[in-house]
C-alpha cells in the first residue's frame, strides 16, 4: 500500500528542550568505561562502520583497496572483526561488489544526487534503481533540504517513500543533512517524516556540511527512534555520519545508544558509524592496549 502523509500522525509538533538535551548528552560524556568493556567496545565500534570514499577523484583501485581493508583492518592482529559496509557512489559498487566477493561486508551507495539532493525526482529514481542493479545491499539518500525548509513536508514525504519503492530488497538510509537544518525541532521533524516514509535507517549527515554528527543531533534522532518503537513496535537503524573520527566519541556514542535503545540496538543491523578516519584511531587504541604504545599513524592504510 502506498505511503502517504499524515502530519496527525506523527509526532513532529514535539519541542525540544535544547538545554535539556545538552545536559542529558554531557552526562553520556562522563561514563567512565572499564578496560575490558572498552576493549569489546572498540571491537564493536570496527564492526559497525561504514568505510567510506565518496570524492570526485575516486579510482577503481581506491575503492578496491579500501574493500580490502574492509576485510582486513590490521594484517597482524587477525581477530578483528570486518567493518559493516563499504559506502561508494553509484558508479563504484559494481567495482566494491568483484573486491568483496562473498564477503559478509555490505555494499552501501549513496543515491538521489547526493550530497545536494537538488535533482529531478526522475533522476533520483534512476539514480537509487542503477546503484541497486549494480548490486548495492543498501541506498543512502539524501533528503531535499530546500523543500524541507520551505515547508514542503509532503513533497520531503513521498520522495522518501518513492525511493524506497525504488531500493527493492535493498535497505535504505535517509540522510537529513542535519547541518542543514538549523534547529532541534527541524531535526526531530524531518526524523519523524523519515521513518513515517518507509526510512530502514536515518542518518545525520552526508560528511560534506558542518556540524554533522553532534551528540545533541543523534540523541534527537534516537529518541524519535524510541518514540515511533514505543508506538509501533517497529526497529528504526541510525547512522550518525561526520565529525566522528576518535574512539571516545564513537564509545560514548555507544553508551548513549544503549540507554536511549537497549541492546538490541547494539548491532550492525540496527547502528552503524559513517567514517573514513574512525577506523585507525579505533585500531590503535586496540594495539595499545595490548601492546602498552601506541602505534604510528603511518602503521594503517589511510584507505
Amino acid at each position: 500500500m502506498k505511503k502517504t502523509y499524515n502530519p496527525s500522525l506523527m509526532l513532529s509538533n514535539t519541542r525540544i528542550d535544547k538545554v535539556g538535551v545538552e545536559e542529558r548528552v554531557a552526562r553520556f560524556q562522563t561514563r567512565s568505561i572499564k578496560n575490558e568493556s572498552k576493549k569489546q567496545g572498540l571491537h564493536m565500534v570496527l564492526n559497525m562502520i561504514d568505510l567510506t570514499t565518496l570524492e570526485g577523484k575516486d579510482t577503481p583501485g581506491k575503492v578496491q583497496q579500501m574493500c580490502y581493508k574492509a576485510q582486513h583492518l590490521h594484517d597482524v592482529h587477525p581477530g578483528l572483526p570486518t567493518v559493516a559496509a563499504v559506502c561508494v557512489y553509484p558508479s563504484m559498487v559494481s567495482i566494491a561488489r568483484k573486491a568483496l566477493g562473498n564477503s559478509s561486508v555490505k555494499i552501501a551507495s549513496v543515491s538521489t544526487a547526493f550530497p545536494s539532493g537538488q535533482s529531478t525526482r526522475e533522476i533520483k529514481l534512476a539514480d537509487t534503481k542503477f546503484a541497486v542493479e549494480q548490486g548495492a545491499d543498501e541506498i543512502d539518500m539524501v533528503i531535499s533540504r530546500g523543500k524541507f525548509l520551505a515547508g514542503e513536508y509532503s513533497f520531503v514525504f513521498d520522495e522518501i517513500a518513492a525511493i524506497k519503492e525504488a531500493c527493492g530488497k535493498a535497505r535504505l538510509k535517509v540522510i537529513l543533512e542535519t547541518g542543514e537544518l538549523c534547529t532541534l525541532d527541524h531535526v526531530r521533524m524531518a526524523s519523524d517524516i523519515a521513518i513515517h516514509a518507509g526510512a530502514d535507517f536515518i542518518k545525520t549527515s552526508t560528511g560534506k556540511i558542518q556540524p554533522a554528527a553532534t551528540m545533541q543531533v543523534t540523541y534527537t534522532m534516537l529518541m524519535a527512534i524510541k518514540d515511533y518503537y514505543d508506538q509501533t513496535g517497529i526497529m528504526i537503524g541510525m547512522k550518525p555520519a561526520g565529525g566522528i573520527s576518535t574512539a571516545k566519541l564513537a564509545l560514548h556514542n555507544l553508551v548513549m545508544v544503549k540507554e536511549i535503545l537497549g541492546n538490541p540496538w547494539l548491532s550492525n543491523e540496527w547502528f552503524r558509524f559513517g567514517a573514513s578516519s574512525l577506523a585507525n584511531d579505533v585500531l590503535m587504541q586496540l594495539m595499545k592496549s595490548e601492546s602498552g604504545l601506541y602505534q604510528s599513524p603511518d602503521y594503517f592504510s589511510i584507505d
